[in-house]
Order: structure tokens, then sequence, then C-alpha cells
């Protein structure tokens, strides 16, 4: 009987040290969950949270509540869950920009994504495009090829500012393919396609979602997918990497992160609960209509991909000069 007694008083001292870890443990989610977004409402990022977002808190039983911060190319928001409290109420869901763009490319960062940030799932794929006008004379990536090495320079490519998804992507593709190219920044989407439409460029790299309709109008051309897989959009675009230049592939993606230090039963338990989101064919359906391609990527493939994109995204900006501050 003393004995019983006394494993009992230990049981609940051990609760009473240790209340984060037991609640998470035992009654989580005992509340709604903010899901962090560091983009504005309405775009790829957001659609893609708000979507999610929904059919997690239906098997989770609890509201998660989409919280945009956007600003500072995504580290406002990344930074406020780097530094939540780890009780599995403050979640991340963001692009690759926030998990290994930035970190490569940017000296100085609040937030170290190795570090600070328990990886939890990459959820989609943004598959990246290479277009040319539809008037332009190259009708494939080799033709491209062949014109920019004898105009080193000469062929112009649109780029969202310096260190952005385009300007690696153009920069991986110059490398892998031996030629020299000038990236033009622009502010977003709608300007560069107008660019590259109009002939003041030649080349633009994009989301498919952003070019397929103008695609599919005859307003542009495509010359191939820049990411690891073909698209749904446009399956009948072949990868740069079935293209002889595998070096060129670049990846857009969305991933789930929580604080470190996050008890490991709920990071393991939110793994699951996405996981079996994405198996949800409407879900799928959703997303692929939007451009993007459904994945479920666990906590190590994630944290693997961000440590291999990393280093890659950081020998390009040296070889490169690519500096962002």
């Amino acid at each position: 009987m003393i004995k019983r007694q006394f494993l009992h008083a230990l049981a609940i001292a051990g609760a009473v040290l240790v209340p984060g870890l037991s609640q998470a443990q035992e009654a989580w989610p005992a509340k709604p969950i903010r899901l962090v977004v560091p983009f504005p409402p309405g775009g790829g990022t957001d659609l893609v949270a708000r979507a999610l977002g929904q059919k997690l808190g239906e098997r989770l039983k609890q509201p998660v509540v989409i919280d945009n911060k956007p600003g500072a190319s995504t580290i406002i928001g990344t930074d406020a869950v780097a530094k939540a409290a780890p009780d599995g109420y403050t979640l991340l869901l963001s692009g690759s920009t926030s998990f290994s763009v930035n970190p490569a490319l940017r000296a100085k960062l609040p937030y170290d994504p190795l570090r600070d940030l328990a990886p939890v799932a990459i959820v989609a794929r943004t598959p990246l495009v290479l277009v040319v006008a539809s008037g332009a004379p190259w009708k494939s990536v080799d033709q491209l090829v062949a014109a920019a090495k004898a105009r080193p320079q000469g062929i112009r490519y649109a780029t969202f500012g310096a260190g952005s998804g385009p300007h690696l992507a153009g920069e991986l593709f110059a490398l892998a393919a031996g030629v020299k190219l000038q990236d033009v920044p622009y502010k977003g989407s709608a300007q560069a396609t107008l660019a590259v439409m109009s002939g003041e460029i030649e080349v633009d790299i994009d989301t498919v979602a952003t070019v397929a309709p103008h695609i599919k109008a005859g307003k542009l051309r495509a010359l191939g997918i820049v990411g690891a897989g073909r698209s749904s959009l446009l399956p009948e675009v072949k990868t740069l990497a079935e293209q002889q230049l595998p070096e060129a592939t670049f990846d857009a993606w969305y991933g789930f992160a929580a604080p470190a230090k996050t008890p490991a039963p709920v990071v393991e338990r939110l793994s699951r609960e996405l996981t079996a989101v994405m198996a949800d064919p409407a879900l799928q359906a959703q997303l692929r209509a939007q451009g993007m391609e459904p994945v479920a990527i666990g906590a190590a493939g994630f944290r693997t991909q961000m440590e291999g994109e990393i280093a890659r995204y950081r020998a390009l900006a040296h070889r490169a000069g690519i500096a962002v501050e």
C-alpha cells in the first residue's frame, strides 16, 4: 500500500513539473491551433493553408486558425513560429523560401530552420516552367541553349529580384547548360509574363499555375518543367532533367513545421494526420487545379530536403555571385 501511494504521488509530481509535456501527450489538441502563413491572403501558400487547415481541423476536432504574417521575404512569420512556445498550438506553413532559400542566401537571419524548427511534413510541390513567347524562334531547350551560347548574356530572363525562386532557377539552368544569361527583375508574375509576351525579354520562369492559361491560349510556349517531375496541368511538357539537364532542377514546395522542442508525440501525430489529409482525392484535385502537385513527405525526408537544398543553393550563390541583404 505504501509503495502504491508513493508511486501515485510520484506520477502526480511528474505531471506538475512538466505540465506542457503531459498535456501535449495526453490531451493535445485541447484548443484551437494557430497556423502562421508568412504571405498575404489569396496567394498560393494561403490557398494551401486554408484547404489543408480545414481538413486537418476536422481530423483533430479543433479549429485551425490561419494567421497571415507577411513581410521580409517570409522572415517575419517564420521567425514568429521559431520563437513561439513549443506546445503544438503554433504551426508554420510556408514555401521552401523559409526553409532553404533564405538560410542559404542570407548571412543574417534571426532563425535557423535546422535548429529552431521541427519539420512535420512537405505537403505539395509547385512546379516551375521555362517559357518563351509563342513567336520566339526557339522550339526546344536545345535551340534556346544554342542561342544563348552564341549570344553570351544576350538572352534575358525574368526574376522577382536577387535570390528569388526564378533567379535561382535561372542560374541553375545557366550553369547546367554552360551559358550566361542576363537576369531582369520585375515586381511580380503579371509584369514578367507581359514582358515575355511583348518581346521585352526572351525567357520567363514561373509557376505552372501562373503561365498555363497563356500557354493553352497560344501566347507562350513551354520548353521545360524546372521541377523534379512533370506537371499534371502540362503533362506533355518534359522536365529539364528529361532533356539532359538534371542539374537545372529547382523544386518549389510547401511544408508544415512546428517550433523546435515541440513534443515528439505531437509532431508524430501531426505528420500522421497530414498524411491522411493528403490522401483525400477531393483535396488532391483541388490542389492540382491550382497547379500544385500533392505529396506527403514526413519529418525525416523534410529535414533531408532542407539540408540538401541549403548546401546546394549556398554553393550556387557563391558561384553566381548572388548576394541578398
